[in-house]
């Protein structure tokens, strides 16, 4: 009797149900023996669960057709920041003309329980919720509900009057979303933020004019997500999280690791709402996140509705059903744990903090299939009013044309701490299509936002093709026409806005191969 006879012999015979199994009983028990037979007499052997092989290795999903090269080059990418930076846990999502082509998690989201990263891992995306604020914003202007110009104490007056030098002064929605309002982050002494911007600027125009010394003796140079040491303190003991990442001094705030619960948006303005304001409205930039909850304040008056419920609310009609609060007390499915390395440069679990005092500027937690929803929302919504409308077919975007267009158009004297080439626009950084020199370096038109958080950090970038107005009305095509890419991870301090960059490029290369073929 063969070997494939005896197996399928002794898979049949009774009290040989495998144990996985046993209690299922009947035929259905029956024939998962026999294909279980079947596979070991044939050398099959299950996979470990978790999508790795028995070595360890991840296994890679079968790259989708028409992408297979930029997947591969992408997906080393990512690793290569993985590793670098000692990420446990990373997801990587891409879509190009609306639909999504690539979606993965690499490592862990959570490391002492063995639960891999997939696409579906919920994690915190930080500053990236300032883009979802803004579409809230947007939104409520198109509908006439919110004036972006009128005082915000119209809407919130729980915020005081200020005043600047003895001078009254005035704080403006617009400007509270380009971060101009003059409120304070989370450092509280201005002298200290204020060597910090002089230091910044110094170290700015070294950068640049190395840059154009290196152009001019016609040498390339590129950009890479690198990541650096965190500077020892003065008293020679190394900050929290010192392995990976940026410089971030924002991490060293005692307010960044609140654990207070706060029950409305209006209470959690008690944190800054007395403090004075650090320059006069509109006169320079100052990275706010705490512009952004008074800023939801203001949209909670404006809409009247709790800010929670008219930002829920809106993810229900973005189809964004992974995004929700961060809310430590709810059970949230697939949610991954946070990271961040100790002063002895091991792996340990962040510290707990509450997050309900900034729903807005931080507070929000996202899948990369969400994210990459989103950004398909505004990218329609930008490019609707391009295209002809056949036969009524066309839908109209979330927002009008306009408006994302102005969402998207930098705004004066300010300035993007991830992306030198980009400005601020209206809670977006956004960079602007440039060429100086034939047959060098083209800077195309993007909009992106990186964030950082206890545990976590992220990128959502957008990056729309550049159409042909005249090919428009003959193109059998439909918005959105460009690459959205979106990375997420559960280690804090992590620059990924230039990998997102490059993996939107060669996905972009890739689908001008494929228009050309």
């Amino acid at each position: 009797m063969s070997g494939l006879a005896r197996a399928l012999r002794r898979a049949a015979a009774p009290g040989r149900v495998p144990a996985a199994r046993r209690g299922g009983g009947g035929a259905g028990a029956q024939r998962w023996g026999w294909g279980l037979a079947l596979g070991l007499a044939l050398g099959v052997r299950a996979a470990p669960a978790g999508g790795e092989s028995e070595s360890g290795r991840e296994e890679k999903p079968p790259p989708p057709r028409g992408f297979g090269a930029a997947v591969e080059r992408s997906r080393d990418l990512v690793r290569r920041i993985k590793d670098e930076a000692g990420i446990p846990g990373i997801s990587v999502g891409v879509s190009v003309d609306g639909k999504e082509v690539w979606s993965e998690g690499l490592g862990y989201a959570d490391v002492e329980n063995r639960v891999v990263c997939k696409p579906e891992t919920i994690m915190r995306i930080a500053s990236i919720s300032k883009c979802l604020t803004m579409m809230a914003v947007a939104k409520l202007w198109e509908e006439g509900k919110l004036d972006l110009d009128a005082p915000v104490q119209k809407y919130v007056p729980e915020f005081p009057e200020k005043f600047y030098e003895g001078e009254k002064v005035t704080i403006t929605t617009r400007l509270l979303v380009s971060h101009l309002s003059g409120i304070r982050h989370y450092e509280k002494d201005i002298t200290k933020v204020k060597e910090e911007k002089e230091k910044a600027n110094r170290a700015l125009k070294l950068t640049k004019s190395h840059q154009d010394k290196e152009q001019k003796e016609g040498k390339e140079t590129e950009k890479t997500d690198c990541v650096k040491q965190k500077k020892e303190h003065d008293s020679g003991t190394k900050s929290q999280n010192s392995k990976p990442g940026r410089n971030d001094k924002e991490f060293e705030q005692e307010e960044y690791y609140l654990k207070e619960k706060f029950e409305s948006v209006i209470e959690s303005l008690k944190i800054f709402k007395n403090d004075p304001l650090f320059f006069k409205p509109g006169s320079q930039f100052l990275y706010s996140t705490y512009g952004f909850t008074l800023l939801s304040a203001v949209v909670e008056r404006a809409s009247g509705q709790k800010f929670t419920d008219y930002m829920l609310k809106m993810f229900r009609d973005l189809d964004m059903l992974s995004t929700v609060l961060d809310d430590n007390e709810a059970m949230i499915y697939n949610r991954a744990r946070c990271y961040i390395y100790n002063k002895k440069g091991r792996l340990v679990n962040a510290p707990y903090v509450d997050n309900s005092y900034k729903w807005a500027g931080g507070g929000f937690l996202s899948s990369v299939g969400d994210l990459l929803k989103f950004g398909n929302a505004l990218l329609y919504s930008y490019q609707a009013g391009q295209f002809k409308n056949r036969n009524a077919k066309l839908l109209p975007g979330y927002l009008k044309p306009g408006t994302v267009a102005m969402m998207w158009t930098p705004v004066p004297k300010t300035e993007v701490s991830w992306d030198r080439d980009g400005k601020y626009a209206m809670a977006w950084a956004v960079v602007e299509k440039n060429q100086q020199y034939g047959c060098c370096r083209q800077q195309r038109h993007y909009a992106s936002h990186t964030g950082g958080a206890v545990g976590a950090s992220s990128v959502l970038l957008i990056l729309p093709e550049e159409l042909d107005p005249e090919a428009l009305g003959t193109w059998p095509v439909a918005p959105p026409r460009g690459v959205i890419v979106t990375i997420i991870c559960n280690m804090q301090s992590v620059s990924l806005n230039s990998t997102a960059l490059k993996i939107a490029r060669e996905f972009d290369k890739e689908k001008r191969a494929q228009c050309n073929r």
